[in-house]
């Protein structure tokens, strides 16, 4: 699985112009399945998200996790953070995993997390969406399990 990890002060995602999920202080998480993903990916990136340490504590040092914190999470699916741009200009998405499969690990990983004791709000999976977002730092994190 890929994620692109981004602490935030608020966060929205929109579908057709309607707000359908919103956090306050907290992290968006933007998420694709591969190809040949399973759950197992799924548990272990729930796992480290969770307990990422990326918000500041009383001294101003990234010392607390979401959880530390009671911040929440915006999940959403982007599969184009499969993209291969090594041949061309146009980026190839083959290396995704088919869209049942990347629903069905999205949601997954949004359980997981969710089971975690982190509140977790998400998009629509397949949809065209707005996201709106106040990077906070700004702080970004990439993970490619």
């Amino acid at each position: 699985m890929k994620a692109v990890v981004q602490r935030v002060s608020r966060a929205s995602v929109s579908v057709e112009g309607a707000v359908i999920a919103e956090i306050a202080h907290g992290v968006l998480i933007l998420i694709c399945a591969m190809q040949g993903d399973s759950e197992a990916q799924g548990d272990q990136l729930a796992a480290k998200i969770s307990k990422l340490r990326i918000f500041k504590d009383e001294a101003g040092k990234m010392n607390l996790s979401l959880k530390d914190i009671g911040g929440a999470a915006l999940v959403v699916s982007q599969f184009t953070l499969a993209g291969d741009t090594s041949r061309g200009n146009r980026p190839g998405f083959s290396s995704a995993a088919p869209p049942g499969d990347g629903q069905r690990l999205y949601e997954h990983f949004a359980a997981a997390l969710t089971g975690l004791g982190v509140p977790v709000h998400t998009g629509q999976f397949g949809a065209d969406m707005a996201v709106d977002l106040l990077n906070d730092g700004p702080v970004t994190i990439l993970y490619d399990l």
